[in-house]
């Protein structure tokens, strides 16, 4: 407790000599602040944190946040992606210490020749980029983990970003009515230990199988046109989707999710199974995502 009472006085210190003056308030921590990319998550969370009693200040980045999620938080701003400086003026602009960081960014985008005039980055980025990142790989796990020591030394603390949603956080066994073949039980016995390891070296948390056959692997483009490959190679169908969480997964970011879009995915591409780790994936809109699961006869279950 000592330690923690430590980390919140040196980051309340480090506000108040950056001109932000901490009322009663702000001191017993009521204010949260959210930093969202796209898809439903970030509305989940700010429900969570509400409903929690917290008053939710949001920076949604441009060009992935949902407009409709200023309706939900208390105070609002769409921020640039590559202007965290950005964020963390208007986060402590109304006392906040804290964050919480969910959504959808398309990583991909970062690597297009022109990215530093679509993104106009700011010094913070710069700093981010060329210097905590220096000489170091790109990987997801890295670049978020500089993003958030750079956030912490503007007084912003990145927080587990499941706190909100242990609802929604994926059961053991099966969740769906549909039950699972004897194969496809034999291809996430086989598929499980290969996705582990994909997770290990931060390269992507999916991949697909049929009948012991790896099909596609999750890289920087994301579950979801993975999921489209798959469907390419294997037009046969019956394969599963097997995502989990990486070896020492950080919870403040990058979570591994699945949702409605995710099933709808799977129906339009062939799979007959989700595969997901239990209590370590969220389920995002989870009764919608368990019966439409059923609706297009593919098993879901949690390991």
């Amino acid at each position: 407790m000592k330690g923690c009472s430590r980390l919140y006085e040196v980051t309340n210190r480090r506000i108040q000599q950056q001109g932000v003056h901490m009322t009663p308030a702000m001191m017993k921590h009521d204010i949260v602040g959210l930093i969202a990319g796209g898809g439903r998550l970030p509305f989940m969370v700010a429900a969570g944190a509400r409903k929690a009693g917290r008053r939710v200040v949001c920076v949604g980045l441009a060009g992935y946040v949902d407009a409709a999620l200023a309706s939900e938080v208390d105070v609002f701003y769409e921020v640039a992606v590559a202007r965290p400086g950005s964020w963390i003026r208007r986060l402590r602009k109304h006392g906040a210490i804290e964050a919480i960081m969910v959504g959808t960014v398309t990583k991909s985008h970062l690597f297009t020749r022109r990215r530093i005039l679509r993104y106009v980055p700011d010094w913070r980025a710069f700093r981010i980029y060329y210097w905590r990142l220096r000489g170091r790989p790109k990987q997801t796990d890295v670049l978020l983990t500089a993003l958030a020591d750079e956030l912490a030394t503007g007084g912003i603390r990145l927080e587990n970003s499941t706190m909100y949603c242990e609802q929604y956080m994926a059961d053991s066994g099966v969740m769906t009515k549909h039950q699972p073949a004897a194969q496809v039980l034999r291809d996430i016995e086989f598929g499980w230990p290969l996705a582990r390891q994909l997770g290990d070296m931060d390269i992507g948390q999916a991949i697909a199988v049929r009948e012991r056959e790896v099909i596609a692997v999750e890289a920087i483009e994301g579950t979801a046109e993975m999921i489209k490959r798959a469907g390419q190679f294997c037009r046969a169908g019956g394969w599963t989707l097997i995502k989990t969480a990486k070896p020492g997964q950080d919870p403040r970011f990058d979570v591994p999710c699945v949702g409605p879009e995710t099933i709808r995915d799977l129906a339009a591409n062939g799979a007959a199974c989700l595969a997901v780790e239990a209590g370590k994936t969220i389920v995002i809109d989870k009764p919608q995502t368990i019966a439409l699961a059923d609706q297009f006869g593919i098993c879901v279950l949690g390991r």
